[in-house]
């Protein structure tokens, strides 16, 4: 399928001070891949997290929430291969004795080990192949690229690539540095917040402002991507922070860092839409003229979960009434007699009105593009929004047909 400008696999990366990472195979997944990803902190360190907002969740979402903002994490241990949800008491205590043997290994308190799980829902963990693999990852750990790559792979279930990210910034004189993976492919409608986080830096934060600047970050990124509308139970978002606290610079400082975390969680979150379960191409939607940007989201976000736009971009099908009708029952209030929109850079539909187009040109365009994108005014307020989501494709209902078979 078509990916977004290059696959993280082309990438280099400059990683923060203070971390150390490990991918291992205990043998949890059937394929023999990796499924147990461990990351250290040297020194205590600062985390939050910001998970699902799914009513039926997961043990180690659970264990996330209870230890989170805390300035003393050291580690955040994941499997994939099983999402320990919908296992009641038995999967919480799993999820506790995970943090447990990685505590044990690294020297700390448990309750300083954060935990995430991603795969089939409704089985309990196999725990000597998950400990098995917390094992070997102890023993695997490294501060090199090399390292860091092993434990992005180790995450990733259905993933066809791996996801990562990362930039380097300046802040009152001095130079830090972002890193961060995910994964995901499926099961995919981050609304925090199958899509798992962990965002890496070297500057400075408290629990709070972590805390704080992690919200910002998620909903201007993950909260604004769709593969098939379905929340997963198990969506987290970790950001660990190795920079002293006492360091801690101005809001100017802060403001900095979110922009340039939310820049590089915004490559994972399309990568996460581009990688998509038998996804050709993905879209952007963008709303303008909206009363609010909050009405511009729901607009945006409409739009881009109907099955129907989403069949027709997988069709290269400049079908614009699906996207205007989609619009229109969103919710928020729009100005049909203002409303316009553009496919690829033409103009289809202006003032409430069809406008004449080529549609066997731009159905050429829509197929030749790597990310579609679609300009949606649907007034004349200053409510703006962007959102972005992948085709429906017959290799996907394919797929999920046959998911636990």
């Amino acid at each position: 399928m078509s990916q977004p400008e290059q696959t993280p696999a082309e990438s280099s990366h400059e990683l923060p001070g203070g971390f150390r990472y490990a991918g291992a195979t205990g043998g949890i997944k059937a394929s023999g891949k990796p499924d147990v990803s461990l990351i250290v902190s040297d020194q205590p360190c600062v985390a939050a997290a910001v998970t699902t907002t799914n009513q039926v969740f997961a043990a180690p979402v659970q264990v996330c929430r209870d230890r989170s903002p805390r300035s003393t994490c050291r580690a955040v241990i994941t499997n994939s291969g099983n999402a320990n949800a919908c296992t009641g008491q038995e999967g919480y205590d799993d999820a506790v004795t995970m943090c447990e043997r990685v505590a044990a290994m690294v020297g700390c308190d448990a309750e300083d080990v954060l935990v995430m799980s991603t795969g089939v829902i409704g089985h309990r963990l196999p725990m000597a192949k998950v400990e098995k693999g917390i094992s070997l990852a102890g023993e695997a750990l490294g501060d090199s690229e090399r390292h860091f790559l092993a434990a992005a792979d180790a995450i990733c279930t259905t993933d066809q690539f791996r996801k990562n990210a990362s930039a380097s910034f300046q802040a009152g004189g001095k130079t830090y540095r972002i890193a961060a993976m995910c994964k995901g492919a499926g099961m995919i409608a981050p609304n925090m917040a199958t899509m798992l986080g962990v965002i890496v830096t070297d500057f400075p934060l408290t629990e709070q402002s972590a805390q704080t600047s992690l919200r910002r970050i998620v909903e201007r990124t993950f909260n604004r991507v769709s593969v098939d509308g379905h929340t997963s139970t198990n969506d987290t978002v970790v950001l660990l922070s190795s920079g002293q606290a006492s360091d801690v610079g101005s809001d100017a400082d802060n403001a900095t860092f979110i922009e340039t975390a939310t820049d590089v969680s915004l490559k994972l979150a399309k990568l996460l839409v581009a990688d998509g379960e038998g996804a050709v191409r993905f879209f952007e939607v963008a709303v303008d003229g909206a009363a609010s940007d909050v009405d511009a989201f729901e607009i945006a976000k409409c739009v881009a979960a109907s099955p129907l736009v989403k069949t027709a971009i997988q069709g290269g099908d400049p079908n614009w009434g699906r996207i205007v009708s989609a619009a229109g029952y969103a919710g928020p209030k729009i100005e049909v007699e203002k409303t316009a929109l553009s496919i690829e850079g033409s103009s289809v539909f202006r003032d409430g009105r069809p406008l004449p187009f080529d549609a066997a040109e731009l159905s050429g365009l829509m197929k030749a593009a790597s990310e579609v994108k679609l300009q949606l005014v649907v007034g004349s307020g200053s409510g703006s929004a962007k959102y972005w989501s992948s085709d429906l494709t017959e290799d996907y209902v394919r797929f999920n047909s046959l998911y636990t078979t």
